[in-house]
């Protein structure tokens, strides 16, 4: 299930977001999913919960 959300950037946060139009995709939605997801795995953030679910899943199986 895909859900909308609403969000708003400076006149010039937009400018560096066009900028990536066609490397991190082809409409301002994938450009943004890209630059979320790109941040997340950069924190680490992914793979933390992958990590999380992978313990959980041995414990549950012990």
């Amino acid at each position: 299930m895909a859900r909308k959300i609403q969000v708003s950037f400076t006149e010039r946060q937009w400018e560096l977001i066009s900028q990536l139009k066609g490397e991190f995709g082809d409409t301002d939605a994938e450009i943004i999913r890209s630059i979320v997801l790109s941040w997340l795995a950069e924190k680490s953030f992914i793979s933390t919960v992958v990590k999380k679910r992978i313990n959980d899943s041995m414990e549950d199986n012990k």
